[in-house]
């Protein structure tokens, strides 16, 4: 409730696709300083905002949400659901299937050097792996399941 409250503060749209369109622009501009690419530090607190929202959005559990950046994955419908929203805020994923082309132009343009080979690498592995699958939250699961064991830097919000 708080964290629907705090979006329509900010972006105060009735238009859900225009406010999340708004809010990825809000974080990219967040991501990118002047040099180009955003540092570790910056890509956290700018994934804060898209947690928040998807946290409100699925009732998840904190616990269960914390568990995925030491790759802990329950199996509980809330959590792959969760995941299912950031993966669609990030414009990742959409209706369970990846977006592979903004995927790989985000990883270019964003993410920090350290950590955007390991994630191209990872992607490219992972690249088919949530295909045939019906349910767009268990989809989005498996493409995050698959991305955390093959990327050793590997990072989520």
């Amino acid at each position: 409730m708080a964290q629907t409250f705090l979006m329509e503060r900010i972006f105060p749209f009735r238009v859900a696709g225009l406010r999340r369109f708004l809010l990825l622009l809000f974080v990219y501009r967040a991501l990118s300083p002047a040099e180009g690419k955003a540092t570790v530090e910056q890509m956290m607190k700018s994934g804060e905002m898209i947690r928040s929202v998807c946290l409100g959005k699925t009732k998840v559990s904190v616990e269960l949400v914390d568990g995925l950046r030491q790759s802990k994955f329950a199996d509980v419908k809330e959590l792959k659901c969760y995941v299912n929203c950031v993966m669609e805020m990030m414009q990742t994923m959409r209706k369970g299937k990846l977006n592979y082309d903004a995927s790989i132009k985000q990883i270019d343009t964003i993410m920090p050097d350290e950590l955007a080979g390991p994630m191209r690498a990872a992607l490219d592995t992972c690249r088919t792996v949530a295909d045939g699958i019906k349910n767009n939250c268990d989809a989005a699961y498996a493409m995050l399941q698959c991305l955390s064991m093959n990327n050793p830097k590997f990072i989520f919000p």
